[in-house]
């Protein structure tokens, strides 16, 4: 799979990187990685609604979201039946398959946020792409460690991820109460 450096990434304008090698098994578009765009809010969302109602992910306003765009990523496929462009872009329109985000909170520590990918297109590398370029764009911001919180705790070891670092403490949780979700 080709990673792209991060020029090829994030031009200005924002344009493409193809990835023909990561498709669904039942769809033959070729899958785009763009940096995200503070006008991909609404489809972002959209791409996470149903990961949030399943209590996978967080639940994040627009505003919170289009502040991710800022370090995030998207994976996108040509829309269906269409050459026009994006009304606010010189993108052509498309549909968000996946999303990653990376928040900064420190030259020492980042951490990888909201990472989705749509239920037909897991499995196919959109994800381990989106991580490979969230971690790419914290190396080139200086920051030392990125962490995620997560579920996939898997899928996160095979992308180099680790429970804790060589000689680091490790975090440890007590829950105090019951979530909302399982107070019923």
């Amino acid at each position: 799979m080709h990673f792209g450096s991060a020029e090829t990434v994030r031009p200005q304008p924002q344009k493409p990187v193809n990835d023909s090698t990561a498709s669904s098994p039942s769809d033959d578009h070729c899958i785009e990685y763009r940096q995200a765009l503070p006008s991909d809010t609404p489809k972002i969302h959209a791409l996470l609604r149903p990961y949030v109602s399943q209590h996978l992910l967080l639940s994040r306003t627009d505003a919170e979201i289009t502040e991710l765009t800022r370090h995030g990523f998207v994976a996108c496929i040509p829309a269906e039946g269409t050459d026009d462009l994006e009304s606010d872009s010189d993108l052509p329109k498309s549909t968000v398959i996946g999303f990653a985000a990376v928040e900064v909170y420190s030259p020492k520590l980042a951490e990888l946020q909201s990472l989705a990918v749509r239920a037909d297109y897991q499995r196919s590398g959109v994800g381990q792409k989106l991580v490979d370029l969230c971690v790419q764009r914290t190396g080139e911001l200086g920051v030392m460690e990125i962490m995620a919180i997560s579920s996939s705790e898997k899928f996160l070891y095979s992308c180099g991820f680790d429970y804790s670092l060589p000689d680091q403490k490790r975090a440890l949780f007590r829950q105090l109460r019951p979530r909302p979700y399982e107070a019923d």
